[in-house]
């Protein structure tokens, strides 16, 4: 851009502009100058990325660390001409490979059908004659023709704007359309200072600017197209999304880092390439692990078989060799990437039933360890549309609109009224802090000033009442009905109400539909307009002047005269005004009236309102058709018209939170999931917001002064902070107002630096930089092409709350990970345990007997323990689920416990499975081995293949139960709810999970054909039939139990191994207390709060607390309770 115009274009007059491009504002460009132009320039399209190919899909299927690993047993399987477990291992990995590719590849197919062009055409001015093209042919220095409903197809300086207005919300974040201009005198807002360069504002205030993708939601204008393609802003922020950034460390710049840094950052980009191939240093943590897990696991094998060779004096025979596969089969879960993978699936189809395409099966799993959510305001915390709010009529009524779930519908919610001025704020009221003392909880020093306040309670607000209709308020509707340009309308045909036009209007006139008395209502009766005088945004106000029809009724009704209706700015307005009010209330305009005036509208502009008059006046006679004729812009007649006005009142019109979103906020608050609201919005609309639906405190204002700074804060202030300030914060903000594109990602980047994990949600063009930059990038499916494709996961509702669902998905399925890995890797452990003490029984021929053959391993860790592991990854969520802190990311799946438990349980399977062998062998056998019982069966080897037998049935006993054992960690089978009164309730438990009832059951029986079938169980399995050793593989199991149980039992008495609690802030979010725990906490030191964790387990806190001297005052935090419910 800078290489065709002097400044940018928002700064040029339109001649500049017109010159720059050699264009003709009247005539456009001529055929020879668009062909130039398209050789030039690049289509007019924006890069977001396509399907993914399957080839791509695939490969990444194929370089999973545990399928590299597979695969090389299965080579050496097959190099040993083992082809039954060379086979089954082939199996194992195309069985893996299709469930992930065949996944992934409809969660592409399903991101195609969400694909959608935002405009097709595009009308535009060409050697002086108007055409439809479509959108990739414009070209820089086209005229486009605007009108209200088209999407803007590329950038325009705009020359022509007749009450023109854009909504930009998904490139600002601003949910009020832009009131359009053309002059290019732009000043700075808050300013008189004429903008020099176009670093001094956002394109938010380039207000003689229409963008690509932005929606005309008013009027008409004309504009040169300045920018098209990748070059609009639009454009910018979608390669924003794909730009790669260097890893910390990595510079070869000796001079700035030193004489050794080329040397580290080549060895950390070799790492890079390596880790990345590996599988180790991307994806998300549990992907990391598991291939750190898979590596790790390979090296054991490795060492193993270097341990078998040597016990067997490094004789490389078959059987030998054969002895070490089997090793190296026992120690890997075969079955664990396709449990995965499955228990992934379950998942998606979980959440594509609750509004939610997983794009990426990775970010499910990775949802669980969510610690931070950074939410765009318009359209996901809130509605997207606007709803009035409260009505101030001036004889003191206020309407409040409640429990509208639709903003568009005016059938839903109810209107109360009560009969007292609207206030911004409850005070605070003094409180008796001597009353509140408590040894039993934290100590906070209380300031000696606020030792002896009174004890007063807040005054009380006026009862409210469900309103009726009154002359005063019937004026207003009729002033707002009439003075107003959209419409609303129920559709029949798709049973719905249907609205058009600017969405200030629509909420306006949606109001007045509620008591039926709409624009289409009242001109049904005989109302007729004369006259319009648009919105002009030099003045923000409009007029229209009707006639009354005959019969009418009202107190401002006269049908002898036309009736002018005005609404606009508040200060413009009331200027215009020389009453207030009409019948008998009515007063004449003074100082202190017009200030009592102004006191309201703050009040209501406080609670994130934005608040219009609503005016009239009575003309002197008919309006004339010759005045009506007169041009709108005969500022002559406009000053004529609009002055001498009468104030009939105020509307405060706001996008409305969601109704989910408080809820939703308040459950992520008890998960130890901080909610950020990031808004492209006024300061003030986003503190409201963010109050109302719990982000922030009601009671802001009794935070420590630098606690409440940090909290909400302008991007601007946000912006010019280094890496260093922002850190040094006690906390990062939960509410940045006015946010650029970089605003965002430099917060995440904040968050990433202590330690957080985050996921970001939006719509807009202007979130998808920080989707893709998050951990977990959550785009709503009504949002640009630009968000979803740089999201891992779209949400077809647009609900906050079905983030939270997701949320809480993804923690049940890490916890169902957790129990089936744990279900896994304690057979494995067990497996290697038996075999490994197997080194010791050297038969006749001198090679060490198997106390179970290969075959029997690997049918035990595929067709035994696969399925019970299916069974515990489709495990319902615990009820307390979402009310423990997020996984440690550091730590994923294998946290203290489940390496311990993994460990003790493998033990004592391996020693019960171990002790079988040995009994039936040496206690009843005499210690006969035989000869070259790994190869054949023969009359000498019948003990050894009894023993596999009663070895290979109760080691699958073992895994199969030990699946409704790890139901829960740590409470036992036989009560897994402690609620549960029932006798014995363990029935009904292992029952609940069907599948993983039948899977035991069905595993359990299928031992019986497979240690009595002939042929099968000699030539494969190499074991025979059994009598009396059934009592044995029965009682070891028994007793394994037992062991499990106590080792539970000791975890449950001895607090061993207990998850972290939940850390807390100073307040709960989105809690009811309306900031009472934050007042309290305010007397102490925010930082140590902060840093204090606690269950919600309704434990008392007292257990903390440390005794500072006689002079410490102990406070119990009011709203405590509340907060833990």
């Amino acid at each position: 851009m800078a290489a065709e115009y002097p400044k940018h274009p928002f700064l040029l007059t339109i001649e500049e502009t017109a010159q720059a491009l050699d264009t003709s504002i009247d005539k456009g460009l001529t055929s020879q100058q668009v062909a130039e132009a398209q050789q030039r320039y690049p289509k007019n399209e924006l890069d977001v990325g396509g399907t993914v190919p399957w080839y791509s899909i695939l490969t990444k299927q194929l370089l999973n660390a545990m399928i590299i690993v597979l695969a090389f047993a299965m080579a050496l399987s097959f190099g040993i001409k083992d082809y039954i477990e060379g086979g089954v291992l082939v199996f194992v990995i195309v069985l893996n490979v299709t469930i992930g590719f065949w996944q992934e590849y409809r969660a592409e197919k399903r991101m195609d059908a969400l694909r959608a062009l935002s405009s097709p055409s595009a009308m535009v001015l060409r050697d002086g004659k108007t055409q439809v093209i479509s959108n990739p042919e414009v070209v820089p220095g086209d005229i486009v023709l605007l009108k209200m409903g088209d999407t803007v197809p590329a950038d325009l300086r705009l020359f022509e704007a007749m009450n023109l207005a854009c909504e930009e919300g998904q490139l600002t974040g601003e949910s009020i359309p832009v009131e359009k201009i053309t002059d290019n005198n732009i000043t700075a807002p808050g300013t008189e200072k004429p903008v020099e360069s176009e670093d001094e504002i956002g394109i938010g205030d380039r207000v003689n600017m229409a963008y690509a993708t932005t929606v005309v939601r008013k009027g008409r204008g004309r504009g040169i197209v300045t920018a098209t393609g990748m070059s609009t802003e639009v454009g910018k922020i979608a390669a924003s999304t794909s730009k790669k950034t260097r890893k910390a460390g990595r510079s070869m710049n000796y001079k700035k880092y030193g004489k050794r840094q080329p040397f580290v950052g080549a060895s950390k980009r070799t790492w890079d390439v390596i880790g990345k191939f590996l599988g180790l240093t991307e994806g998300t943590p549990l992907q990391r692990k598991l291939s750190a897990l898979a590596y790790v696991l390979f090296g054991c094998a490795i060492i193993l078989a270097i341990v078998v060779f040597a016990v067997n004096k490094f004789d490389m025979k078959n059987e030998v060799i054969i002895y070490a596969t089997s090793l190296g089969i026992a120690i890997i879960p075969e079955s664990l990437v396709a449990v995965l993978t499955i228990t992934m699936v379950v998942a998606v189809t979980v959440m594509r039933k609750a509004n939610v395409v997983v794009r990426d099966l990775s970010a499910l799993e990775a949802l669980g360890g969510v610690t931070n959510i950074c939410s765009d305001k318009t359209g996901t915390l809130t509605e997207g549309a606007m709803i009035v709010r409260k009505a101030w009529i001036p004889s003191s009524h206020i309407y409040t609109v409640r429990d509208s779930q639709s903003p568009n519908d005016p059938t839903k919610g109810r209107v109360t009224y009560s009969k007292q001025n609207d206030e911004p704020e409850e005070k605070e009221a003094p409180r008796d802090y001597d009353r509140e003392r408590s040894a039993a909880v934290l100590k906070f020093d209380v300031p000696d000033e606020k030792l002896n306040q009174n004890n007063a309670q807040p005054k009380k607000p006026e009862p409210e009442v469900e309103c009726e209709m009154t002359d005063e308020l019937q004026a207003f509707l009729l002033s707002s009905a009439l003075c107003n340009l959209a419409t609303v309308r129920y559709d029949d045909e798709e049973e719905k109400w249907q609205v058009t036009g600017e969405p200030t209007e629509i909420a306006l006139q949606v109001f007045t539909h509620r008591f039926n008395s709409g624009k289409k209502t009242l001109e049904g009766e005989g109302w007729k307009q004369i006259a319009e005088f648009p919105f002009d945004s030099s003045i923000k106000r409009m007029s229209v002047i009707y006639d009354a029809p005959e019969g009418a009724k009202g107190s401002i009704i006269d049908t002898a005269n036309s009736m002018v209706f005005t609404k606009g700015a508040v200060e413009r307005v009331l200027d215009l005004c020389d009453y207030v009010g009409t019948g008998p209330d009515q007063q004449p305009i003074t100082d202190e009236l017009k200030e009592s005036v102004l006191e309201q509208m703050n009040s209501l502009a406080s609670q994130g309102q934005r608040v219009l008059a609503i005016a009239y006046r009575p003309w002197d006679g008919r309006f004339t058709a010759k005045q009506a004729s007169s041009p709108a812009e005969d500022e002559k007649l406009r000053t004529e018209v609009e002055q001498g006005l009468i104030l009939l009142g105020l509307a405060g019109i706001y996008d409305p939170p969601r109704r989910e979103t408080k809820p939703s906020i308040a459950e992520c608050s008890n998960a130890g999931i901080r909610v950020h609201m990031l808004t492209g919005d006024h300061p003030e609309t986003a503190k409201a917001i963010a109050k109302e639906v719990g982000i922030i405190p009601k009671n802001l204002s009794i935070l420590p002064d630098h606690v409440a700074k940090s909290i909400v804060q302008k991007a601007t202030d946000f912006d010019r902070m280094t890496d260093e300030e922002i850190d040094a914060l006690e906390e990062l903000p939960l509410v940045i107002a006015r946010c650029a594109p970089d605003t965002k990602t430099r917060m995440i980047d904040a968050l990433r630096r202590r330690g957080a994990f985050m996921a970001m949600t939006g719509d807009g063009v202007n979130d998808a930089p920080s989707l893709s930059r998050a951990d977990v990038g959550i785009a709503m499916g009504s949002g640009s092409d630009v968000a979803k494709s740089a999201s891992k996961i779209v949400l077809t509702d647009d609900k906050f709350n079905s983030i939270v669902a997701a949320i809480r998905e993804g923690r049940r399925m890490f916890d169902n990970i957790q129990k089936f890995v744990l279900h896994l890797l304690t057979s494995n452990v067990g497996e290697v345990i038996l075999l490994v003490c197997g080194l010791a029984f050297v038969d006749d021929s001198g090679f060490s007997v198997f106390p179970v053959s290969p075959l029997q391993i690997i049918w035990i860790n595929m067709a035994t323990s696969s399925f019970p592991a299916f069974g515990l990854g489709r495990e319902q969520g615990a009820q307390d689920i979402m009310r423990k802190p997020p996984q440690d990311k550091k730590r994923g799946v294998f946290t203290n416990q489940i390496i311990i438990d993994m460990i003790v349980y493998g033990i004592i399977m391996g020693a019960c499975t171990m002790c079988t062998f040995v009994i039936i062998v040496y206690g009843a056998n005499g210690g006969n081995l035989g000869f070259e019982c790994n190869q054949r069966y023969s009359e000498e080897c019948i003990p050894v293949f009894k023993a596999r037998a009663a070895t290979f049935a109760e080691l699958t006993w073992l895994i199969l139960i030990s699946a409704w054992e790890f139901k829960s960690l740590r409470r036992s089978v036989f009560r897994l709810n402690p609620d549960d009164d029932s006798k014995f309730p363990v029935f009904k438990d292992i029952y609940s999970n069907r599948f993983l009832f039948w899977s035991v059951i069905i595993g359990g029986l299928s031992v019986f054909p497979v240690v009595y079938i002939p042929v099968l169980n000699h030539k494969f399995f190499k074991h025979t039939g059994i009598t009396w050793e059934w009592a044995l593989a029965v009682g070891f199991t028994v007793v394994f139990v037992a062991g499990i149980e106590l080792w539970k039992m000791t975890k449950r008495h001895f607090h061993l191994l207990e998850d972290a609690p939940v850390r807390r802030g100073v307040w709960g979010q989105g809690g009811e207390d309306g900031g009472r725990l934050a007042r309290t906490m305010s007397l102490s030191s925010f930082k140590t709060w902060a840093s204090f964790s606690r269950k919600d387990t309704g434990e008392s806190l007292g257990k903390r607390s440390t005794s500072r001297g006689p002079t410490d005052r102990h406070i119990v935090p009011q709203g405590l309770a509340a907060t833990e419910a």
